[in-house]
């Protein structure tokens, strides 16, 4: 059994470890055979009984999958260390393999066959344990990512919310990185004091209320005071960090009360420190804003060479309630809560990012308003530690470029409710949770991604289609995985110790565990596809061998590329190919390698015309 290590909340590591002869020995205890009615029941005491350390994220999963396991006629539990789970040898695809014969009309062994009784029990047995009902009522996404995406049968109802087409525009001091300063109001901040030079302030002891639009160069240090906006002007207001220390312990240090719109420009070759204390104190029972170290309620651009330390010890780093524009700034943020926030957009353009966070590493979300709660990453470089979800977005998440890295402990790496949409870009992602989810759907048109998970690699609870990229999930509950799963191109490695690729029907309904950790997704429609139309994909499984290479609830179709399964040296259920429907092949190549370094072609003679209802019957 391999440690499973996880991030606590003061971001130290956590060694997880469940005892593998004690659940073998509980199980055997319960004499194996239990009822279906008594299933929770020994879940509940397993988990309960054996935990090295508090229940974490997906320790808790492992467990129900292990019991799950031992309702298969085998009663031993076989997990293989993580450290055996190696990427495909990219090597050998691309030639090394020995040259392949065609077969036809013969077994291999169940490598293809259609699915059994047995999975569906133990599939419905998961989903009773696992399963979270959504609450939101959804409107239909309709995708128009790829002209193949169509042929894709998509059988998915509703989903949660639109897709929204994200269209960024910069006003020009949004990208003013240095601001002509001659005419600007200088503000001193001197430890208790604080000095002015100009007209459009008012001070009241260490508080600074800004009453005008205008620019104003802040520099110094204010050991407890404040730094407000507000006012009704319709010009913006720009703040001019030029090293600056602020401190305040029981409220924002920058608190933009009311403005058209604030932008804050770090001067060159500064750095500034922003930092809150852990208790707010608030007008009255009623109010609970502002609730970050630098908060505002209107439009928010933060620019400039300069840099930015946010240190929010009471809630989140940096909150926008309207636009959050991130531009040409180094920016680390240290949040107890989430990092940045920015609830009706949030764009990032040629901004260095680091985030620790105790909840999500950047956040928008509007949930009210359709044309809103987006995210757009147009460049940069990103860095993100979070407890919980890396980057997510309420409606749509657009990435058009950028180096991004991204662990969280218990959430996901990328996620949109509506759409996520990938154009190019770095990402190594290491996630408890999937590394890239949507509720809707996902279109990945390039980028190189280097993704280990121990829940999906890409799930999209609609339509997953993949253009183009170098995509490589190093470990992976399953690798991809929507209602239909469409390949046009780019180079995919998966190593899976589930599916490699799963076509599953129905709205994903996985949810936060009891515990705050995650549940994996279950679909509960028995229909989804999975379409291959180019690019060269290579499927390991990991593990015992318990999944499937690809998996599709209705339909696979091949029509292009080069797609390579390869068998698990040991199995217990584990098929290459696993189809509910139908298998068709028109193009492409399909290959089988075997555990000896062999490989079979399939060919669609071969899968329509084997006994078994047109696929292979399972293995034993």
């Amino acid at each position: 059994m391999s440690t499973k290590v996880t991030q606590s909340a003061d971001g130290q590591s956590q060694n997880n470890l469940v005892d593998k002869s004690l659940v073998e020995k509980v199980w055997h205890d319960l004499n194996e055979e239990v009822p279906q009615e008594q299933v929770h029941r020994v879940v509940a005491e397993i988990a309960l009984k054996y935990l090295d350390a508090p229940v974490q994220a997906f320790v808790p999963i492992l467990i129900h999958r292990q019991a799950m396991d031992q309702l298969r006629p085998s009663p031993k539990i076989k997990k293989t260390p993580a450290t055996d789970l190696v990427p495909a040898n990219k090597g050998q695809r691309q030639g090394n393999l020995p040259t392949a014969e065609p077969v036809k009309n013969k077994h291999i062994n169940g490598l293809i066959k259609m699915k059994k009784l047995s999975r569906l029990l133990h599939l419905s047995i998961l989903m009773t344990l696992l399963a979270a009902c959504s609450g939101t009522v959804a409107e239909t996404v309709t995708s128009t990512s790829s002209s193949s995406t169509s042929a894709a049968t998509s059988v998915v109802d509703e989903v949660v919310a639109t897709a929204v087409p994200i269209d960024v525009s910069y006003d020009s001091e949004d990208l003013e990185t240095v601001v002509d300063n001659s005419a600007a109001t200088t503000i001193s901040l001197e430890g208790d004091a604080v000095s002015v030079a100009g007209e459009g302030v008012v001070v009241n002891g260490s508080s600074v209320t800004i009453t005008s639009a205008g620019t104003y160069t802040l520099s110094g240090t204010l050991n407890n005071g404040q730094i407000i906006v507000e006012t009704a002007d319709a010009d913006p207001v720009v703040l001019i960090l030029n090293g600056v220390d602020i401190t305040y312990a029981t409220s924002a240090p920058i608190f933009v009360s009311n403005a058209e719109k604030v932008v804050i420009t770090l001067a060159e070759g500064t750095e500034n420190v922003v930092t809150d204390g852990s208790a707010y104190i608030f007008a009255d029972a009623e109010t609970d804003e502002p609730n970050a170290a630098i908060f505002s309620k209107d439009d928010l651009t933060i620019n400039g060479s300069g840099s930015l330390i946010v240190n929010a010890n009471y809630n989140n780093g940096i909150t926008s309630k309207d636009d959050l524009k991130i531009i040409s700034s180094n920016i680390t943020v240290n949040a107890v809560n989430d990092g940045i926030k920015g609830r009706d957009s949030i764009a990032v353009k040629d901004a260095t990012i680091t985030i620790n966070a105790g909840g999500d590493g950047m956040q928008a979300n509007n949930d009210e308003d359709a044309e809103k709660g987006y995210i757009a990453i147009e460049s940069g470089t990103i860095t993100i530690n979070a407890t919980e979800d890396g980057i997510q977005a309420e409606t749509s998440l657009q990435i058009s470029s950028g180096d991004i890295t991204i662990t969280t402990a218990s959430g996901k790496g990328l996620k949109a409710v509506a759409d996520l949409q990938v154009n190019g870009g770095t990402f190594t992602i290491t996630s408890a949770d999937d590394a890239l989810h949507s509720n809707g759907t996902m279109t990945i048109n390039g980028g190189n991604f280097t993704l280990a998970t121990s829940d999906d690699g890409m799930h999209a609870d609609e339509i997953l289609t993949i253009n183009d990229g170098t995509i490589a999930i190093l470990t992976s509950y399953e690798g991809l995985e929507a209602t239909s799963v469409v390949v046009n191109g780019g180079t995919i490695d998966i190593v899976a110790s589930d599916d490699g690729i799963n076509g599953a029907g129905g709205n994903d309904s996985s949810a936060s565990a009891a515990n705050g950790g995650f549940q994996r997704d279950n679909f509960s429609s028995s229909q989804g596809s999975i379409t291959i139309n180019g690019g060269t994909i290579t499927i390991a499984a990991a593990g015992s061998g318990n999944g499937d290479g690809l998996d599709a609830n209705g339909t696979i179709t091949v029509t292009g590329g080069d797609t390579i399964v390869k068998t698990p040296a040991s199995y217990r259920d584990y098929s290459d190919i696993d189809y509910d429907t139908s298998f068709s092949m028109t193009g492409g190549r399909v290959r089988i390698l075997s555990a000896n370094g062999t490989y079979t072609e399939v060919t669609d003679s071969y899968v329509s015309q084997g006994p078994g209802g047109g696929g292979r019957p399972g293995r034993p």
